[in-house]
């Protein structure tokens, strides 16, 4: 062995001794779930008891179950009004505060705030506002003389209420948008003002455009997040009233923990998996047609 590969062997090893408590806890703590959770899929376990090859049972049940499609619904309703509501408010609030004001910190502060709120703390604080008896919201809603409905104790309301809690916490897509708009260079709004474009003109021929990258990132996050919603739904709501915020992700942990159907539940956690990539691959494809990049080429 030459003179020059022994010190890049010894540098090797020693970096190998470095990121080895990283590689152990990644096979531990990360590969070894998932590939026990994709074996335990196949069969009956209950994680008390030693698991039993079931094949595709677990997969046939899941289809025929009318909660899994329930709680696909109301992911689905959740996901589909949540995330575009939650994109158009971030980033007409990032428009706002990408201007030359008084006490502009302080408003970006105000603003950003509520995401770094504990899910739990956010999640407790909505209950007590939404409360019907004595929440402050059904009480301004009285006071004004306007009906007051059961948020989280009627069908109707509750997915709506859980998509407010949720738009709530836009402060960190919002920080993100800022980001994107001030790298946004000055002498295209300067061209498209030379050529007489207005407001509404510049914001959809140069922000939006500009910002595809951006949106694309945060529609993505919110999508993963979206499918995996479980604490606001299991504090405020425990996915009731009749079902109706069952979502699949608390689904999951309904047929795991309280049911034990281990890998009834880890079949579940496969299907979401599939599902989440589709939606991903779909918003991909999407922006990839219609977004903007920047001059890169679109395949």
């Amino acid at each position: 062995m030459s003179k020059v590969a022994k010190p890049r062997l010894r540098e090797a090893r020693i970096g190998l001794l470095f990121i080895s408590p990283w590689l152990i806890g990644l096979a531990v703590f990360t590969a070894y779930p998932i590939i026990a959770s994709l074996y335990f899929s196949f069969t009956h376990y209950s994680g008390l008891s030693s698991p039993r090859w079931a094949g595709f049972d677990n997969y046939i049940q899941l289809f025929k179950d009318p909660l899994f499609w329930k709680s696909i619904y109301n992911t689905l309703y959740l996901a589909i009004i949540g995330i575009p509501l939650a994109q158009v408010l971030s980033i007409l609030v990032a428009l706002l505060l990408n201007t030359k004001v008084k006490f502009l910190g302080i408003f970006r502060t105000m603003y950003f705030l509520p995401s770094i709120v504990p899910a739990v703390a956010t999640a407790l604080l909505w209950k007590w506002f939404l409360n019907p008896q004595f929440g402050p919201v059904n009480l301004l809603l009285e006071r004004i003389g306007l009906p007051t409905p059961g948020w989280l104790t009627d069908p109707v309301w509750s997915k709506p209420a859980l998509i407010l809690t949720s738009v709530w916490g836009v402060g960190g897509a919002m920080v993100i948008y800022l980001a994107g708009l001030q790298n946004i260079p000055i002498e295209l709004y300067e061209a498209a003002e030379l050529d007489g474009a207005g407001r509404i003109a510049k914001l959809f021929t140069i922000t939006l455009p500009m910002l595809s990258p951006v949106i694309l990132f945060n529609v993505v996050m919110g999508i993963i997040n979206s499918f995996q919603s479980f604490t606001s739904v299991f504090i405020m709501t425990g996915g009731g009233p009749e079902n109706s915020t069952l979502v699949y992700a608390l689904s999951i942990y309904r047929n795991g923990f309280q049911f034990y159907k281990m890998g009834y539940a880890s079949a579940m956690a496969w299907v979401l998996l599939i599902m989440t990539s589709i939606a991903i691959v779909f918003v991909f494809k999407f922006f990839g047609k219609y977004g903007y990049f920047g001059g890169v080429d679109k395949q």
